[in-house]
């Protein structure tokens, strides 16, 4: 299989009409398929709950492209998520692929992890990361070499919904600066909105 025609043209849009565009895509990589129900956009300038918001950097340096790499990074100590990269070269924006359901090679997703429900395999950034087998060694894998197959059948717009993004500071004080947070409505995989927590200094 390989990415469908014209994918490269979509994922070179702005990161504000990629993100919603990608629901319902589905994404295939290492035996598993998981339909997108929950993304976030990120941009470079003016977004500082971006990673290129201070610039390029050795981490972050897939997110400045070409549209449609692959941005991995590992967060906590110990998890990875991974980012479409969309926008013209150099701009620094990407998705991040929130939330999904596994509808292919679910013993696969599942393996290692059988305390987990159906919904929750692929309910989250870390979990979506996990399911489909990306870690920091796909960083700007090429969405479109047929590694990481992304097909897109297109969602119900009646069903997308925004707002804030997840645990992200800097958003004002209701997350309504940037509601740049989109999702399916009705959808059971899509993980439950939390604020960010300002840490205190000791």
């Amino acid at each position: 299989m390989t990415a469908p025609e014209g994918l490269a043209g979509v994922l070179g849009g702005p990161v504000l009409t990629v993100a919603p565009a990608l629901l319902g895509a589905r994404v295939t990589h290492a035996g598993v398929t998981v339909r997108l129900t929950e993304v976030e956009a990120y941009a470079a300038a003016g977004d500082p709950g971006s990673h290129a918001f201070r610039g390029r950097t050795a981490r972050n340096g897939a997110m400045f492209g070409p549209a449609g790499r692959l941005y991995v990074y590992f967060t906590y100590g110990m998890h990875f998520c991974a980012n479409v990269v969309t926008g013209a070269d150099g701009e620094a924006s990407a998705v991040l692929l929130r939330a999904g359901e596994v509808v292919a090679g679910g013993d696969t997703a599942r393996r290692g992890r059988d305390h987990l429900r159906e919904r929750d395999l692929a309910r989250g950034p870390a979990r979506l990361a996990v399911a489909l087998g990306l870690d920091r060694e796909h960083d700007g894998l090429d969405l479109l070499d047929g590694t990481l197959v992304l097909a897109q059948p297109p969602a119900d717009p009646a069903r997308v919904r925004t707002g804030p993004r997840v645990g992200v500071s800097g958003e004002g004080g209701d997350g309504s600066r940037f509601p740049w947070r989109f999702w399916l409505d009705g959808e059971p995989t899509v993980s439950p909105y939390r604020p960010a927590v300002r840490r205190r200094r000791g």
